[in-house]
């Protein structure tokens, strides 16, 4: 018996698709016998031999589901290959991708006002509906899902087009700071945005923070390592102590497994254990908390519940217009400069950069839980990066679950995904997906979990094809965190990203203020860009099935299995530098020519997932990669130290030109 197909047929009605096989497909040969799970297909051998001078060969034809889509294969029964094998192989994968075609459904359009959203959504997500009102602000929160994944789709879907939100305004001068013209910086977005919001107020600037829910509440959980939160206890805005309070959990391991049960041997990998990263589960609430007390004791404000509507950018400041959600009292705020923290759903990124806002998105869901049985999970260990199964509907799903505070489990599910004006990517589906295959990943009784809350979210990505081929400023405006796009590809959001370049970020922008150096081309200067992290954009291309594409099911494992395995094999400084982007030049390169001997496919994968237009474009990143590689050995040794020994007549006599040597000297560290 010997497999010689096996496919994703992208539908969740496994039964279907059988009865379909049963029923309605006709081979070009062999006589068909209804098995439990699909056909027996019979077929006369056209050779023969003085021991068996006519045999009958069989093919096997079964279907079965998991991860809420269909999968088949096909075995032979003999020693040997079948003559007609191949053309009903064939045939049947023509027949298959006929019959079931990929489908990417969308969100019906409800009305509110007519019935609740558990109503409104129960006949197309039931099993989301469900759990979402055992949730304590389930309705709220469902309502949330809902809009985020409307708004999403509305601007992928005009990309060309993006609301125009920020004006240039008249040229009439007023003075920085006045009673019209309140504040140095005003923050729109509270998540990401009150960490550097907190900093910069506790640095003498008067600060203005807009959230548009109730300040402190997070659609997602935040996990970090030790090393990295060490930045933030460096910039005097924690404590070594109130960085222990806001710790929720700390694990003792983290594990990085692929499924690959359907990957040839040399492409299966044992489990990479990461003990190092993102070890430490934040508090959110807490953290925030704190961030928000530390704003206000530096003389700044916080306006929640507040939405933005516009920015008009004048000669000497900008207004910004607002209204106060729960009155819909109409605001209007002035200031030296806007920072844009708003994430991926922010008017102002899709009207900066336009289509190309964001190259790619990992849509997530997941929940806040407790009542999980310890003999199922250990709560001292973490899934880092976990898949369970093979492409599903077009999509390789990987789980990552942090112990949380007390006995609570945060557990997520996401896609690398294109973004596709046909495929934006769906909260709604991945949910129905999530509540559906969370016993496969894990044995639970769904019905005995305690459902806190969900966690949810679009995490952009960016292809950067240079250090300035993203717009994250115009004049008085600047963008951070997931607004910006500048995270990493593989397993951080824009929270990872702010905290690591926090001090780079501060350092610029309080530089930029001191010297009202805040036209465009000066705030591009603070930007959060790393080389080390854009060229791993390719490896993220890789994870994404094309929109209308149907690829063989254990592909993206067998990568992922191929550079995870690579970094298992090495000693365990190597995986934790990759993995919290601190690769080198040297180290990337390494890595990339031993996973292209250990399996010459991939490169043929990526060629085939990305396109050749965007490996060009990315040997062009990689060319960039190199260069800063050699900026170190060259720039490295004196550079800082001449800039440190300059400042003195430097930034007085030529202050642009000190800020770009600043930010020169900061690439040099990342």
């Amino acid at each position: 018996m010997e497999e010689i197909l096996y496919l994703e047929v992208p539908t969740p009605d496994t039964k279907a698709v059988s009865t379909w096989l049963q029923q309605q497909w006709q081979p070009p040969q062999g006589q068909k016998i209804v098995t439990k799970t699909g056909i027996r297909l019979q077929l006369r051998s056209l050779t023969t031999t003085a021991s068996n001078p006519i045999s009958d060969q069989e093919l096997s034809i079964f279907v079965w589901s998991v991860q809420r889509t269909t999968y088949l294969k096909v075995f032979r029964w003999a020693q040997a290959p079948i003559k007609p094998e191949k053309p009903i192989c064939q045939h049947l994968r023509r027949a298959l991708l006929t019959q079931f075609p990929p489908n990417y459904p969308q969100p019906p359009e409800i009305d509110l006002s007519q019935q609740s959203i558990f109503e409104a959504l129960a006949p197309y997500y039931p099993k989301t509906v469900h759990f979402f009102e055992k949730m304590p602000k389930g309705e709220y929160d469902l309502q949330r899902v809902y809009w985020w994944e409307k708004r999403w789709r509305d601007s992928v879907r005009n990309p060309k087009e993006p609301k125009q939100v920020v004006f240039e305004g008249s040229g009439a001068r007023v003075a920085p700071v006045s009673e019209d013209n309140p504040y140095d910086l005003i923050y729109i977005g509270g998540a990401l945005g009150v960490v550097h919001a907190a900093v910069m107020a506790m640095l003498g600037y008067r600060v203005l923070l807009v959230e548009r829910l109730s300040f402190g509440r997070m659609n997602r959980e935040w996990n970090i390592s030790r090393s990295e939160f060490q930045s933030l206890i460096d910039l005097g805005l924690f404590s070594p102590q109130e960085f222990e309070a806001v710790i929720a959990r700390e694990y003792t391991d983290g594990f990085n497994k692929f499924f690959d049960s359907n990957n040839p041997p040399h492409l299966k990998a044992p489990v990479l254990h990461t003990p190092k990263v993102l070890n430490v589960a934040i508090d959110s609430e807490k953290f925030l908390a704190l961030c928000g007390e530390k704003l206000r004791r530096a003389g700044g404000e916080i306006w929640d519940e507040t939405e933005f509507i516009r920015a008009d950018i004048h000669q000497q400041q900008v207004s910004v217009q607002l209204v106060h959600l729960p009155t819909g009292e109409a605001k209007q705020v002035s200031g030296r400069l806007l920072v844009d923290a708003m994430g991926t759903a922010s008017p102002i990124a899709w009207q900066l950069n336009g289509k190309r806002a964001f190259d790619s998105v990992c849509p997530t869901v997941g929940a806040v839980i407790e009542g999980f049985d310890p003999q199922v999970w250990d709560a001292q260990y973490g899934d880092v990066l976990n898949s369970h199964g093979d492409i599903s509907r077009g999509r390789q799903l990987i789980w990552e679950l942090f112990p949380g505070i007390g006995q609570e489990l945060t557990i997520y599910l996401f896609h690398y995904h294109q973004v596709h004006p046909d495929n934006p990517g769906s909260l709604l589906e991945m949910y129905e997906d999530f509540f559906t295959i969370l016993p496969e990943y894990r044995r639970c009784d769904l019905e005995k979990l305690i459902w806190k809350k969900p966690t949810f979210g679009y995490i952009p990505g960016h292809f950067s094809r240079g250090k300035r081929d993203r717009k994250v400023a115009y004049d008085r405006l600047l963008a951070i965190g997931d607004a910006a796009s500048l995270q990493s590809p593989l397993i951080f959001t824009g929270f990872g990203s702010l905290v690591r370049n926090l001090g780079r970020l501060t350092h610029l922008l309080d530089t930029a203020l001191k010297h009202d150096l805040l036209s465009a081309e000066d705030l591009e200067q603070i930007r959060a860009y790393q080389s080390n992290i854009a060229v791993t954009w390719l490896f993220s291309k890789g994870m994404m099935v094309p929109t209308g594409k149907i690829l063989s099911p254990q592909r993206i494992n067998s990568m992922l299995n191929t550079f995870f395995g690579l970094l298992e094999a090495e000693p365990p400084e190597v995986a934790d530098t990759f993995i919290k982007d601190k690769t080198t030049w040297w180290m990337f390169t390494r890595l990339a020519i031993k996973a292209a001997r250990k399996n010459p496919a991939l490169l043929w994968w990526i060629l085939e997932m990305a396109g050749p237009e965007d490996m060009i474009y990315w040997l062009a990143t990689y060319l960039d990669f190199t260069l800063d590689g050699l900026k170190n050995p060259l720039f490295g040794g004196w550079f800082p130290q001449w800039l440190k020994q300059s400042q003195s007549w430097l930034e007085k006599s030529y202050p642009a030109w000190w800020l770009r040597l600043l930010s020169f000297r900061y690439s040099l560290n990342f």
